[in-house]
């Protein structure tokens, strides 16, 4: 009896080594014909991973999904040629959706962004863009692509080309060197603002105005905005667009410190401490405090669908007040208007510095308060924006202040011709534009050392400054050719 347990025992182990050597083999015979069939893999192992993963999620999404047989084969391609982008594509809802390369990338062959460059579809009846303009984006997202075009966000490039004095800074910046105004242009301004992007020689953009990753687009299909500035490709994650750091990289620094304000403010001390922890994949308008999440980012106050509210592109909505602008007004000029009248006409225009809600500044201080009142009393957060407002208020008095010393010196002819080199207007300048700016977005924003270090203190001294500028000029009735100082020398 002892002998037979014995051989039965030694025979168990046999089949279950056996077993877990043909499930190895059978193992890495899948993983080497997927080598196999996808060369670059074993020619390059630094992209093994990610071709590896997306090889595979490209297979189960063409099976699965719906991709067409044209998409399928882009994807097969750059599951070699750009391993990363594809992985990047198969986790994002678009893939899930079927939504392939080519439902955004091709566009008709008279499109002006139209081109075969690519390899896989010289000599057929399919044209491709490398860029995706908002006009194809609205296919699918026709609401938000127009909550946005009704954005301040939308002017962002628009605006610059069209205002003479942006225009005469960039000509300082590159020292008077036409070669190295887009090296100016492109490195700053316009990877925040964005580019009126042209096309060269082959179809392809120049390198003079793209890449661009800002949100103020203008695409040579006449499409306004760069909905991928926020959702950023190929993911194009509502997670990654909700936390502050998609804001930052343009909001942030010494003229509008937004993201230093929100990082250092009880609000952005709670992301900080419990951010892991929340719900950001809940859908738009399903994202709830309290149960998502347990403080605001920059989303949340400014588009998410809050406390009754419809979520929104359009970041002016729930503003009152215009707090970039050399005087604070309120918000009364309803929708922005730089993007439609570049699609109506062409033309390039400041756009509406006043947009906000079209109901009017109370209705857009209502609606914000409104996403207040999901975590405060109505009290609490009334009583905070009244404060703000009164600090809007008196910024405004240092800029009237400020403002008609400086139209008197002008009236006067006692400003210099070159801005830039007068401690007058240089004082003026980081007065509003970066002070000023700290000062006001503080104040709202709940950044107190902002709303008064970097801030009024600031400002109270660059006005003592201008003053003593001024009241020299008017005693001689003439500008010193050797004066210097002022605000923003050395900084």
């Amino acid at each position: 009896m002892k002998k037979t347990l014995v051989i039965v025992g030694v025979v168990f182990l046999l089949v279950i080594v056996g077993s877990a050597s043909w499930f190895l083999s059978q193992a890495n015979k899948s993983q080497n014909q997927i080598i196999a069939e996808n060369p670059i893999v074993s020619q390059n192992n630094s992209n093994l991973r990610y071709a590896n993963i997306a090889y595979s999620e490209k297979i189960n999404m063409s099976k699965g999904k719906g991709v067409t047989k044209e998409a399928a084969t882009c994807i097969e391609c750059h599951a070699q040629k750009t391993p990363a982008i594809v992985q990047d594509w198969s986790k994002s809802s678009m893939a899930h959706a079927g939504v392939s390369c080519i439902d955004c990338h091709g566009v008709s062959k008279e499109n002006p962004m139209a081109n075969q460059n690519c390899p896989g579809v010289k000599g057929t009846n399919i044209y491709v863009s490398k860029m995706v303009s908002p006009k194809t984006c609205a296919k699918c997202h026709p609401n938000e692509v127009k909550e946005f075009e009704e954005s301040g966000h939308a002017r962002a490039a628009i605006q610059i080309a069209a205002l003479k004095p942006d225009q005469a800074l960039l000509a300082h910046e590159d020292m008077g060197m036409p070669q190295y105004k887009d090296a100016v242009l492109l490195t700053g301004c316009a990877q925040c603002h964005g580019s009126i992007i042209k096309m060269g020689p082959n179809h392809e953009p120049t390198q003079g105005t793209w890449p661009s990753h800002g949100i103020g687009n203008v695409y040579p299909d006449g499409g306004v905005g760069n909905c991928a500035s926020c959702h950023f490709n190929h993911q194009f994650s509502i997670a990654q667009a909700r936390k502050p750091s998609s804001c930052a990289t343009c909001h942030l620094g010494p003229d509008h410190p937004d993201i230093e304000v929100y990082d250092n403010s009880v609000h952005g001390a709670l992301f900080a401490a419990h951010g892991d922890k929340w719900h950001w994949d809940s859908p738009p308008g399903a994202w709830i405090p309290g149960n998502d999440y347990n403080a605001p980012t920059c989303a949340t106050c400014h588009m998410s669908g809050v406390n009754g509210l419809q979520p929104t592109h359009n970041i002016d909505m729930r503003l009152k007040w215009n707090l970039w602008a050399p005087i604070s007004k309120e918000r009364t000029g309803g929708y922005e208007t730089a993007a439609f009248e570049y699609m109506k006409t062409g033309k390039f225009t400041a756009g509406n510095p006043l947009a906000g809600n079209p109901k009017g500044p109370q209705e857009a201080r209502k609606e914000m308060l409104q996403v207040c009142a999901s975590c405060h009393t109505t009290s609490f957060a009334s009583n905070y924006m009244a404060q703000a407002d009164k600090q809007i208020e008196l910024y405004n008095k240092y800029a009237h202040a400020a403002s008609e010393m400086i139209n008197t010196l002008e009236k006067k002819h006692l400003m210099m011709k070159d801005p830039w080199a007068d401690p007058a207007f240089r004082t003026y300048y980081y007065m509003w534009h970066h002070e000023g700016r700290r000062m006001r977005q503080g104040a709202v924003m709940e950044g107190p050392d902002y709303s008064h270090w970097h801030g009024v203190f600031q400002l109270q001294q660059s006005l003592r400054i201008l003053q003593a500028i001024y009241n020299q000029r008017m005693k001689d009735g003439k500008i010193d050719p050797n004066q210097i100082g002022g605000v923003g020398m050395g900084e």
